[in-house]
């Protein structure tokens, strides 16, 4: 692993955990065993790394949602984006969690920023796959609810102070799915109408 990764690895995790304010330049450097200028020499700021912290995630989950609108809107092509969505999920606990966690504090960040929009333009597409009402809020438990429960340190056993043991991935990702499909499985579906969203390339 390169020690540019290393590092983007190192700020993920310690913005995740202690927040992007509460975390230094110089905790991070402290973790790799190197030094602040170090540090700057790869990444020009504590912002620069929130953004490449974030940014991978961020590009998969428009991918995803891209796949999805880029096909007729059916039952299988929700089963198929539950499944993406759960995997985004199990594979991008750190990002969501911060994003989940301390995105408030983090108003006017841009990675901040295109990660808000994207949720909205998520949020706007799915709104209009349902006719009711119920289905929009369907649609924000399930996902929210998911992507809540998969941030939560303390459920998982990632917080070394919890007794409670982590289940395996392969039965949390399973259980996600059955759990996702049963809260959306009694939608009525629609065609989604077309959206004039603005460019992810600013």
């Amino acid at each position: 692993m390169s020690t540019r990764e290393e590092l983007r690895l190192i700020a993920l995790t310690e913005f995740s955990n202690s927040g992007y304010i509460g975390t230094s330049l110089q905790r991070i450097a402290e973790i790799a065993g190197v030094s602040k200028s170090s540090v700057l020499y790869h990444f020009a700021s504590k912002e620069a790394l929130l953004d490449e912290g974030l940014a991978p995630a961020i590009e998969r989950m428009q991918g995803i949602l891209d796949r999805t609108k880029g096909a007729p809107f059916s039952a299988a092509r929700r089963d198929a984006f539950i499944v993406e969505f759960v995997d985004f999920l199990l594979e991008s606990r750190l990002e969501v969690n911060l994003f989940l966690n301390h995105g408030q504090s983090l108003e006017d960040v841009p990675v901040i920023d295109r990660a808000n929009a994207l949720v909205g333009r998520l949020a706007d597409y799915f709104s209009s796959a349902t006719t009711s009402t119920e289905g929009v809020m369907r649609f924000g438990m399930a996902l929210g609810g998911a992507a809540f429960i998969l941030s939560s340190r303390n459920k998982f056993g990632e917080d070394v102070s919890t007794s409670i043991a982590e289940p395996p991935v392969d039965e949390v990702r399973a259980a996600l799915v059955v759990i996702v499909t049963e809260l959306l499985a009694p939608l009525t579906l629609s065609t989604p109408k077309a959206h004039s969203t603005p460019s992810t390339q600013e």
